[in-house]
C-alpha cells in the first residue's frame, strides 16, 4: 500500500509549465486564440490571468473587472496591478445597474441571495465578452472551493475551462508566488467581495490551511472520515467538511439526464473517448 501524501507542497515550475500548456492546447483545440477572465483582484483570478497571458500572449487575454457599488476599491486597485504586470487587455463593466432592479423587487433578499445574483450577473458579462471577442471564458475556481461547494452554480463556477481546479487554495498561493503575482494580493485574506467585510474563511468557519490538509487525506489519500479522525483531525470538523462535500455534489456535475436510450450524453456517449480526439 502506497504511503499517504501528507504535504501540500507542489513543484511550481512543473505546475506552471503544465497549466500554461493546458491553456494553450485546449483553447487552440477548440478553435479559439483568445481567453476572457473575470479579474477580481484576488489571488485565484490573478494567477489565472498570469498563466493565460503566458499561454496565449497578453494581447489575446481580456481581463474583465465587474464591480458592484459595495465592492472594495482595493479589489479594483489590485486588479490594476495584475493588468500592469501582465500587459493583458482590460475592460471594466460595473454590474450595479444590472442587479439593482432585482434587489429592489426583492428587498428581503439576504446577503447570500444577493451574492449569488452578483456572481451570475458577472458570468453573463463574461460570456457576452466571450462572444464579442471570440475568446473562451477561463475559470478561476480552485480545488478547495469546488470540493466544498463554495461556488455559485452558473456563476463563478461557470467557464469553458479551468486551469486552477486541481490546485488547493494553499497550492494556488504557492504557484502565485512563483509566477510573480504581487505579494499584496497573495497575502490578503481571501474574499469574494460580495458584501462589505465578507471573507471566505469567516463565512466557511475554518481556514484554508486547515481544510486543505483535511481534504488531502479525504480526497487524495482516500481516507475514510473515521480514518481522518484517527489521524488527529477533530471529529466535528471532519463531519462538517464531509457533509459540505456531499451536499454540493450537484455543483460538480452537469445536470443529471434521465436515461432512456442506449447512447446517453454523459453516460455512454463521451466525446473525447468515442471520437478519438
Amino acid at each position: 500500500m502506497a504511503e499517504p501524501e501528507t504535504s501540500l507542497e507542489i513543484n511550481p515550475d512543473l505546475a506552471r509549465r503544465l497549466l500554461v500548456d493546458f491553456l494553450r492546447t485546449e483553447i487552440h483545440r477548440a478553435g479559439f486564440m483568445r481567453g476572457v477572465i473575470g479579474l477580481s483582484g484576488g489571488v485565484d483570478s490573478s494567477l489565472a490571468c498570469f498563466l493565460a497571458a503566458e499561454a496565449l500572449g497578453p494581447e489575446n487575454v481580456l481581463a474583465v473587472r465587474m464591480p458592484y457599488k459595495t465592492s472594495s476599491p482595493e479589489s479594483y486597485e489590485h486588479g490594476q496591478l495584475v493588468v500592469q504586470a501582465t500587459g493583458v487587455q482590460e475592460i471594466t463593466i460595473p454590474i450595479t445597474d444590472m442587479v439593482g432592479p432585482l434587489f429592489e423587487r426583492f428587498p428581503e433578499a439576504d446577503s447570500v441571495r444577493q451574492g449569488n445574483v452578483m456572481a451570475r450577473a458577472r458570468m453573463i458579462v463574461l460570456f457576452d465578452q466571450s462572444a464579442a471577442t471570440r475568446g473562451l471564458v477561463i475559470g478561476t475556481g480552485n480545488k478547495t472551493e469546488i470540493l466544498l461547494g463554495y461556488t455559485t452554480l452558473y456563476g463563478d463556477s461557470a467557464s469553458a475551462l479551468n486551469p486552477l481546479g486541481d490546485l488547493y487554495k494553499t497550492q494556488v498561493r504557492q504557484l502565485a508566488h512563483a509566477v510573480g503575482v504581487p505579494e499584496v494580493i497573495v497575502a490578503k485574506p481571501p474574499s469574494a467581495d460580495l458584501w462589505v467585510g465578507q471573507t471566505d474563511e469567516g463565512e466557511l468557519g475554518f481556514t484554508y490551511a486547515d481544510v486543505d490538509r483535511l481534504l488531502l487525506f479525504l480526497v487524495d489519500n482516500r481516507y475514510s472520515p473515521q480514518a481522518c479522525v484517527d489521524t488527529g483531525f477533530d471529529r466535528r470538523f471532519v463531519e462538517t467538511v464531509v457533509e459540505r462535500i456531499r451536499r454540493s455534489q450537484f455543483k460538480r456535475a452537469l445536470p443529471l439526464i434521465a436515461k432512456l436510450s442506449n447512447r446517453t450524453v454523459g453516460y455512454d456517449f463521451l466525446y473525447l473517448r468515442d471520437w478519438g480526439t
